[in-house]
């Protein structure tokens, strides 16, 4: 699975949303944080907004406008799950995925 995306990751603790409104969120398989894995970001008509791939600490983050989103989680061995959030200014939206 190759996307366009540069492999980074993010530290998820003490982030503070502000003026902002977060999607984050940590991808693991068998307890263990999973690196490579693709987070998607979809608004509410199913259109592609932006993409990150998780590093060394399975995390990824998104920061995004009030509102209903999606993000999909691709990962190896066929994994993919989708899962809807919706954003608020403020608010820092926490997603844990076992893939």
């Amino acid at each position: 699975m190759s996307c366009a995306a540069p492999i980074g990751g993010v530290a998820l603790e003490g982030v503070d949303a502000g003026n902002q409104a977060v999607i984050q969120g940590t991808v693991t398989r068998d307890g263990q944080p999973l690196r490579g894995a693709y987070a998607r970001l979809v608004n509410a008509s199913d259109d592609f907004v932006g993409e990150v791939a998780t590093g060394d600490e399975g995390t990824f983050r998104f920061f995004a406008a009030d509102g209903d989103w999606k993000v999909r989680v691709l990962a190896s061995q066929g994994f993919t799950g989708e899962y809807p959030v919706t954003a608020q200014v403020g608010k820092v939206i926490d997603i844990q995925v076992q893939a």
